[in-house]
């Protein structure tokens, strides 16, 4: 049932940490689409679990690929890609069926996907997507975009006689960046009473970010919103903003969807945030991996969309780890 339910939520969505035990001693290679059972080896690989999000991914996948018989294991690349390469190498040795991977950059890892895929072994990446296509088996992300729009749409709602404002931008290398960046912009720059009066990289850092804003608000005494490309940084913002005893005066808004953001939401330091579906996100991987290794085929394409939710006070209490409950 639990499988089932995942695939119809794949499909509507495209219409438009790991729980569980290492594998000191992994079995089998990679799948030969013979129809037989599963088992051997899945490979999860994500950035930081220091971040919750990511954590998320990690812990959805796991459980996901153990409810389905497989072994897991779990590391963090830490956004380096020289770990994630040898991580993935890693995966190649230790003969894993599948590698479900959230990437350390969108040119640095077409190699690493490559030679993963030239030794038998499919990638699924989830979350962020590489410069390239027809290498992984899927690439499976959050309709950053559309999210984010959503995001800058609710923010100037609440800003209705504009002014001027900081943007927190994240990590130049992470394609996502980019994509909120620019869907935030399409939005904010439909009203003109709106003015950007800093922009800045915090490199999806919550400290960074608290500095970066700390030091903005002493130079900008008439700031009356921050929109930050992820949560952490939203929420080092708004660590800055309340020491500056501004809380009410500077509306903040953020995207993720992550517990300590949806927090702030409900005490009324942040105004919105954009939930990422990453569990559904994970668990799409998982079952696509167990698809091509029993059958040989997904029977989905390779790039894969869904779509994300606004979380605002009006619907935080329904949310639960990157979910949105009835």
């Amino acid at each position: 049932m639990r499988r089932n339910l995942i695939a119809v939520a794949a499909a509507a969505a495209l219409a438009v940490g790991l729980t569980g035990c290492g594998s000191e001693s992994p079995t089998g290679g990679a799948g030969d689409g013979d129809g037989g059972d599963a088992g051997g080896l899945i490979s999860i690989i994500t950035p930081s679990h220091d971040n919750p999000f990511f954590k998320a991914e990690a812990d959805a996948a796991g459980a996901a690929a153990e409810d389905l018989g497989y072994e897991t294991s779990v590391a963090s690349h830490d956004d380096d890609p020289n770990k994630q390469s040898e991580l993935i190498d890693s995966a190649i040795s230790n003969d894993a069926q599948a590698i479900i991977l959230d990437n350390a950059g969108a040119d640095a890892s077409i190699g690493p996907v490559q030679k993963a895929a030239d030794a038998g072994i499919p990638v699924f990446l989830i979350d962020r997507e590489i410069n390239e296509t027809g290498i992984a088996a899927a690439q499976i992300v959050a309709n950053n975009a559309q999210g984010a729009a959503a995001v800058a749409q609710e923010w100037v709602e609440a800003l209705p006689d504009g002014g001027k404002y900081i943007e927190l931008t994240g990590k130049e290398s992470d394609t996502n960046a980019g994509v909120r960046s620019d869907a935030f912009a399409s939005v904010i720059s439909q009203y003109p009473e709106f003015e950007m009066a800093e922009q800045e990289t915090a490199n999806w850092d919550q400290q960074e970010a608290f500095s970066k804003v700390e030091t903005l608000l002493q130079s900008n005494d008439d700031i009356v919103g921050i929109i930050a490309g992820n949560d952490t940084m939203a929420l080092g913002a708004v660590a800055a903003v309340e020491a500056a005893g501004l809380t009410d005066d500077i509306t903040i808004a953020g995207f993720d969807g992550s517990p300590d953001a949806v927090q702030a939401i409900k005490d009324g330091k942040m105004l919105a945030t954009g939930m990422q579906p990453a569990v559904l996100i994970s668990q799409m991987a998982v079952e696509q991996a167990d698809s091509l290794i029993r059958t040989g085929e997904t029977g989905m394409d390779e790039k894969q969309s869904v779509d994300c939710v606004v979380i605002n006070a009006d619907n935080a209490d329904s949310y639960t780890l990157f979910e949105l409950g009835e």
